[in-house]
């Protein structure tokens, strides 16, 4: 014996492909709208770099540039160290022999060894110095202490 539908399942039913139909008109409308707004997506960009909605011109001026005149190179590294520095001593590691000085007139730091020191210093003393070119950079050499500050 078949089962008999009661209302409520054709009601369900019913609705079920309302909801259907509903989605396929929203799919519908969707894909038409999508091939009407292409044109309002696209975007240019003018040779300074804008963003712009209205295409480049064809016959626009084009400063033409000779490949021969573009220069490519880097720098050439000064060798020129100033002679005499003035620093504070920031770091320094009496066991290992090594520190650091903090230059006075900017933020740079340089690595300096116990052997390129001429007198013995201590952290956050004053010194003078000069550089030289290391493996790792400008490294001090021939420190001095200036004068013991706040001793």
């Amino acid at each position: 014996m078949a089962k008999s539908i009661t209302s409520d399942k054709r009601e369900n039913e019913k609705k079920k492909l309302a909801r259907r139909a509903e989605k396929l008109k929203k799919r519908e409308s969707r894909k038409l709208a999508g091939k009407e707004n292409f044109d309002d997506m696209i975007a240019y960009v003018d040779e300074n770099g804008v963003i712009t909605s209205t295409p480049p011109e064809v016959n626009a001026k084009k400063e033409e540039i000779k490949q021969e005149e573009i220069i490519i190179s880097t720098p050439k590294k000064s060798d020129e160290i100033p002679t005499v520095q003035k620093g504070r001593i920031e770091f320094y590691n009496t066991s290992k022999g090594y520190g650091f000085i903090k230059n006075l007139l900017g933020t740079d730091k340089y690595f300096f060894h116990i052997n390129n020191v001429k007198s013995s210093v201590a952290e956050n003393d004053i010194v003078t110095f000069d550089l030289e070119r290391g493996p790792k950079g400008l490294n001090a050499i021939n420190v001095c202490l200036e004068n013991k500050s706040g001793k």
